[in-house]
């Protein structure tokens, strides 16, 4: 509710530099989103999402958009590229898979937040199964780490009380109580035990489906589970190690999985999103060039997700009416006018994101929340070495990188990475030996370190 445009498109800035087209067209869409579901639900069924298409070159920030636009709604989120899937009849994926992804993103989204809300109770819950190993003299706790066996001895303890209600032993109680204070204390958390717990290897199959082969995960465990009971081994850890393995099995316990898939279902119909790249390589017309699978063929396999369609997976059916698609492309070979016209009705907003510029690079060095500048500062400070850059540095560095996008292949700001990974490559390696030193990155530092590579010939063979 407290989402409005202004808020994503502000919330977008921290991350992102310039677009601000494409950053308006995705806050409207994700505040549609809220408009909808204030309506009658004779209403609300009727409104669809506007699907987005983004047309611009590769490093503008189109995958990025999507990604933080997703982290910032906590919307289940993929991103998928379009040339992994092939026409129906071909071996390859099939398209169907999308959404068998994003509900697998949802399902664990969901557990982890389930999880997240009865931690404390299974803290409290594995510390009991930590001091009964520990404290192991207790009747019936030999076994304490398997579950079965810690209920079976709870049960025989309280039916001995009953028959024989004498006191407990005091040194035994006395121990214990010590024991839980040095845990409360953390003067154990290097100390040896041993504990039982699930192995993690399910036993998986491939599914051969009419569209090829298909990786539908069904798990042994899941089919046969009453004939197959999970198997155990042992396994000496730390009390540390210990405490995550026992509170992450009984959250697992302690969770509805039904309730889980319920709400991951919901969540994915009611707030997907899909993020589509590489869809102009799906674009071109068809014809003289060789052996291919059909590109509009898989346009047409996709359309019917795009639209609305139902989707079965092992969780159950999925309905594609209310997920948002946001496909990208470069569009250098092709255009969207090549994509078949019924796939481009189902993207009916288009924005084009604008080509990086010397000053936009200059912005993302230093402006974004996760600036590459801040990243290496804060790498080089984990070993004792304080790293300044100067204003006439940074823009140094950007006037380098947008040169060699215009005089190699135009990749965006990744190419900051790559200028920047030249720039700092000795003193990265020197790093460890230079421990309490301060190095300020000056022009003279960038020209030192740039300008014998950017004299030579041949750039792609030293800047990727």
């Amino acid at each position: 509710m407290d989402l409005t445009p202004r808020k994503i498109v502000e919330e977008l800035d921290r991350y992102i530099v310039g677009q601000k087209n494409a950053k308006r067209a995705v806050a409207i869409a994700i505040r549609n989103r809220y408009r909808r579901r204030m309506l009658k639900e004779e209403m609300r069924d009727e409104v669809t999402p506007k699907n987005i298409l983004m047309i611009g070159p590769t490093g503008v920030g189109k995958t990025e958009i999507a990604r933080r636009l997703a982290k910032l709604t906590d919307a289940p989120f993929i991103k998928i590229e379009a040339t992994k899937f092939t026409e129906v009849g071909y071996v390859g994926r099939d398209v169907d898979s999308i959404i068998r992804d994003l509900v697998d993103t949802g399902i664990r989204m969901v557990r982890s937040e389930k999880m997240a809300q009865v931690e404390s109770r299974a803290a409290r819950i594995a510390e009991e199964r930590l001091l009964d190993l520990l404290v192991p003299s207790r009747s019936g706790d030999k076994d304490a780490t398997n579950p079965l066996g810690f209920l079976i001895g709870a049960l025989n303890r309280s039916e001995a009380v009953k028959q024989n209600p004498e006191p407990p032993n005091p040194e035994t109680d006395n121990e214990r109580q010590r024991m839980r204070e040095l845990l409360a204390a953390g003067a154990l958390e290097d100390r040896i035990v041993e504990v039982e717990v699930e192995e993690s290897n399910p036993q998986m199959f491939e599914v051969f489906t009419g569209a090829g082969i298909e990786e539908m995960g069904i798990n042994v465990q899941d089919l046969f589970g009453g004939l197959m009971p999970r198997r155990r081994k042992k396994r000496k850890v730390s009390v540390a190690e210990a405490r995550k393995i026992l509170v992450q099995e009984e959250a697992s316990r302690l969770i509805d999985m039904e309730e889980v898939t319920r709400e991951a279902i919901a969540k994915v119909e009611d707030s997907g999103i899909v993020f589509l790249d590489e869809i102009d390589k799906i674009a071109g017309r068809e014809g003289g060039h060789g052996p291919d699978v059909s590109r509009e063929g898989v346009q047409r396999d996709i359309l019917p997700i795009v639209e609305g369609a139902t989707v079965m997976t092992k969780y159950g059916p999925v309905k594609t009416d209310h997920i948002l698609f946001i496909a990208a492309g470069a569009f250098h070979i092709s255009k969207p006018g090549d994509l078949i016209p019924e796939l481009q009705g189902r993207f009916p907003i288009r924005v084009e994101l604008e080509s990086l510029t010397a000053e936009d690079f200059e912005r993302i060095l230093t402006e974004p929340d996760n600036a590459l500048v801040k990243q290496y500062i804060a790498l080089m400070a984990t070993e004792g070495v304080t790293l300044e850059f100067t204003e006439d540095a940074i823009l140094e560095v950007a006037k380098i990188a947008y040169q060699v996008n215009e005089s190699t292949e135009n990749i965006g700001a990744r190419r900051l990475y790559t200028v920047m990974e030249q720039l700092l490559e000795q003193l990265s390696f020197e790093a460890p030996e230079k421990d309490g030193s301060k190095i300020t990155v000056d022009v003279q530092f960038v020209h030192d370190r740039l300008d014998p590579l950017l004299k030579k010939d041949d750039l792609k063979k030293y800047i990727l």
